[in-house]
């Protein structure tokens, strides 16, 4: 097989830490001695509560298959975006956050040089191949006081990471399993998204990349 770019991320030789701008970086390999765990979590809670395609306020269905675990699950319909308590599919509260996601959310967001996280949400998103994230903002919890913490599992993929305005030019950062990107301080409303994920199938995930996307929404 060639190597590409992704078979270069595998290298132990690049740097573990990446700053990205003020405020942002990114910690290659940080969740992978956890891996295992991560994905049984995962399990876990999607067992409880089943990923789904959410709808936009706009009436389209979102690509990316969504669920949550914490004390708030971010829910988008045709009312809005919002964090909710309660899953709007079965009326129950979200699953609790497994242990190992909070510690690594609050390890990783330390070594971003943001003490103290306590996320209360976490978004699981399931990406499979030529699914995509357009350009956006995290505004939905309200305040920004806390970083956003995303672990990025099982098929490789590129992070667009861009400025305070979405005219702003966006970084293109190949992501591995196992990388973290922690944002917050300045960088908290920079625009961020996923280019498409190509075809593949990782060991631990199948055909697909899985994402765990870290906030404080209460």
């Amino acid at each position: 097989m060639t190597p590409d770019l992704f078979d270069a991320l595998e290298d132990d030789a690049l740097p573990a830490t990446q700053p990205l701008a003020p405020g942002a970086v990114l910690l290659r390999r940080f969740a992978r001695p956890r891996d295992e765990v991560l994905l049984a979590g995962v399990a876990q809670v999607i067992a409880q509560a089943p990923l789904r395609h959410l709808v936009t306020p706009g009436g389209f269905r979102m690509s990316v298959a969504m669920s949550n675990c914490g004390g708030l699950g971010w829910v988008s319909d045709r009312s809005g975006y919002r964090y909710d308590a309660k899953d709007p599919e079965s009326g129950r509260p979200w699953p609790a956050m497994p242990a190992a996601f909070l510690d690594l959310a609050a390890t990783a967001a330390q070594a971003g040089g943001f003490e103290g996280f306590a996320p209360d949400a976490c978004l699981i998103n399931r990406y499979e191949p030529g699914t995509r994230l357009s350009l956006h903002q995290d505004r939905d919890e309200g305040h920004y006081d806390w970083p956003i913490v995303s672990v990025s599992m099982g098929l490789p993929a590129v992070f667009l990471f861009g400025g305070g305005r979405r005219s702003d030019k966006a970084q293109r950062i190949p992501l591995a399993h196992g990388d973290v990107v922690v944002w917050g301080g300045p960088s908290r409303l920079h625009y961020h998204g996923v280019l498409p994920v190509k075809e593949g199938v990782h060991p631990l995930t199948g055909p697909c990349r899985i994402n765990l996307t870290f906030r404080k929404a209460g």
